[in-house]
Formats: structure tokens, sequence, C-alpha cells
């Protein structure tokens, strides 16, 4: 077979596709096919856990036999992927005859056909194909999705006239740059309009076009910090000016982020937004400081608090009796300056005074700090320790927790 391949895109929708090996090649290659609609027939006398998840989801047809002569028999596409050399020679012979274009993992310049290293990008499908070399194939690969989800390779479509570009509320996640997602990177690229937060990820904003316009959106505690009402209007009036803008926010928009406000008032001024989910500081804080959140047989349960409004305070929605009677994980956010009230009301409503307090400051970031305690002295260890926002508190057993448990 030569080296030299046609590479083209294939139809399968509705077509038949024989697969045969139910192994990790299989499990691998069954995805991008189920997706592009293939009826998929699988022909193996055993699978691994996740094919045999496919086929009992009805996503593929599984034949659960060895195959044999006359399998291919109106087979549009054929892929041969057992881990028998003679097998896979023999399903490549049946398509030869059959003029069924046929990929044999084990041995691709065997085949009729080869898999192309592909990834996607918004829509588009990049397909990199270099002979006897997959490896290499992969690696190239790799390299233009990641440039093209970056930005680092421009993927622009011409605006109409009119078009209204909208509002991408990004979730940046906890503040490492490497921690936004794949979608949120993307869409920050484009940007026209960047209304950023102080705790979403800032080494991202230098490498915004020079023409970029940064609003700074910054709620500092203890300091100056913009209104809200600010923060709405400035989407809207850039956005309707035929600005795309992306409001950076730290962790995910939807968890104590005033996302939704935001996106009532885009919705109520006609201005489309898309909301990209973000990492929570609330979970991803804790765990790369070593803290999981839940953890058998310790944490069954885990409730997410916010510190803006205390314990006794005539607005509050938090029933801080039920907190204190639970065992599983409290997480508080945006606690620091309170911490005496929330652990006082946790006391009284019966949560022991040694149970384990961790204290995660600057999650993620170079900065990041630790401080262990127990719920009956950690306020007092917390202003002895000089703690400062931001910072991300778990109380409950799994704050005890270390790698050595």
């Amino acid at each position: 077979m030569s080296e030299d391949h046609y590479l083209v895109g294939l139809d399968l929708a509705g077509r038949r596709v024989v697969l045969v090996g139910g192994g990790t090649v299989a499990q691998r290659r069954l995805p991008r096919l189920i997706g592009a609609g293939a009826a998929v027939e699988l022909i193996s006398p055993h699978t691994t856990a996740a094919v045999g998840a496919m086929a009992d989801a009805g996503e593929v047809v599984w034949h659960r036999r060895r195959y044999t002569d006359g399998d291919l028999e109106g087979a549009w596409y054929a892929l041969a992927c057992t881990d028998d050399p003679q097998v896979n020679a023999a399903v490549c012979a049946e398509a030869e005859r059959r003029r069924v274009f046929c990929v044999r993992a084990d041995a691709g310049t065997e085949g009729t056909a080869v898999t192309a290293a592909s990834g996607r990008h918004e829509g588009l499908v990049v397909g990199v194909l270099s002979g006897g070399e997959p490896l290499r194939s992969a690696a190239v690969r790799d390299n233009i999705v990641a440039a093209l989800d970056s930005g680092l390779i421009a993927d622009t479509v011409p605006r109409r006239d009119g078009e209204l570009p909208g509002v991408a509320l990004v979730g940046g996640g906890p503040g490492d740059p490497e921690l936004i997602t794949v979608k949120g990177r993307r869409l920050l690229a484009r940007a026209d309009v960047v209304v950023a937060d102080r705790l979403g990820p800032r080494e991202l904003l230098d490498e915004l076009r020079p023409d970029v316009e940064i609003v700074d959106a910054a709620k500092i505690p203890y300091g100056r910090a913009a209104s809200q009402d600010f923060i709405n209007q400035t989407l809207i009036e850039h956005a309707k000016a035929g600005r795309f803008v992306v409001r950076l926010k730290g962790g995910d928009p939807y968890v104590f982020g005033r996302g939704f406000e935001e996106l009532l008032a885009c919705a109520e001024a006609g201005v489309p937004v898309t909301v990209v989910p973000g990492i929570t500081s609330a979970f991803s804080v804790p765990a790369i400081a070593g803290v999981p959140v839940t953890h058998r047989g310790v944490a069954h349960e885990v409730v997410v608090v916010s510190g803006h409004v205390p314990p006794g305070h005539e607005a509050s929605l938090t029933d801080w009796d039920a907190l204190g009677r639970m065992r599983g994980t409290i997480v508080l956010m945006m606690g620091v300056d309170k911490l005496d009230r929330f652990a006082g009301a946790l006391l009284a409503a019966g949560r022991p005074g040694d149970t384990p307090v961790a204290i995660v400051e600057n999650g993620t970031m170079p900065t990041q700090r630790i401080t262990r305690s127990t719920l009956d002295t950690v306020a007092a260890d917390a202003e002895a320790a000089g703690v400062r926002p931001p910072a991300v508190t778990v109380i409950g057993p799994v704050a005890g927790l270390s790698q050595n448990s």
C-alpha cells in the first residue's frame, strides 16, 4: 500500500460499518464512528467494559462471536482491530475482494485505508496523516488544535453587517491560567472587550491582541469595587456597539459569581449570551491543596456556603442549625472576616469543637498557602496566621486527611 494517502472525509451516517475486535483499540475508535452516525456492527467474543457499555446503550450492535468470512457483506467501511494478526489480515483480504476500504490497526500500511489523527475545534475537524508515523501525526494534530484553541492560529469568520456578537460569560477557573476550559480560552482570544475579575486567570490578559479593551470589574474585599450595575451596563453597551465581549470571571459564573444576574440583564436588553462553565474554586482549590471535599467512608455530602451573609443576619437564607447537625463537608466561600461567627454558629448547632478545618489562600497560585486548625480555634488561628482573602475554608473530617491517611 502506498504511504502517500489521499485524505478524504467519509459520510458514514446511517451506513453499515463493521469493526472486528472489542479491545482498547475499538474503545478508542468507536466514539468518533458513533458520533458520525455510522451504523456500527461490532464483531468480537469479548469487549472491554467501556465497549460493552456502548453496546448495552444501543450505540453499536454487538455480535458476540469471532469474525468469519462474509461478515463484511454490505459494509461501507471496515476496521480490523483485533490482537491477532491473522484475523486482521483475513478481514483486510475480504475487504479487498468486496472493494470495502479497511483500516488495519496493527499494521496500518497493510490496509486500504488509514485513520487520520484527528481533532475538533468549533465545528472544524483537523486531520493529519504522515504515512507510517502515527505518533508524528498525533503530535502535529495536538499542536494545531492547541494553537487554534488558544487563538495562536486565527480561526475567524467575517462578521455580517449588523450582526450582534454578544457576550460570553466565561468561567476562568480558580486562577491558574492552565485551568480555564478550552472553550473559554478560545473565546477569550476572540474578544474585542474583556470585562475582567481580579480572581480570573490574570496572566491570560497579557496574551490578548493589543487592540482589545480591558475593563476592570474587580470586587476587592475591604476596598473599592465595581458595582454590579456598572458591570451589567458595560457588557450591554459594548455588545450593542457591535463588539464581542467576554466577561472573564473567577471560578464558575454561576457559583456565587453573579453570572445569572448578568445574563438576565443582557437578556432584558436583547443581548445574546453564551455561558461557558468554569472549574469552581469551591472544589478545585481544596483539591490542589490536598484536601478532597469527599472521601469514601469519611464524607458523603458537601454543602457550599457563601460567607457574604453571616449567621444571625435577618436576610440569611442559610439554615445553620441544619449545617451544624450534618457530618459531611462544608465549603465556605468569602468568609474570612467572619470566621468567628460561622464557627460559633456551627458549634452552637452541634458540630464538635475538634472538627478539622483547612483554609486555603490564593488557591492554585504561586502564593497558595494552607492553614489547618479545628472549629473551636479556627478564628483565632486564622487571625494569628494573617489569613486574607481570597480563601476557601473547608470544614469537616476531610480537612484532617493527608496523603498518608
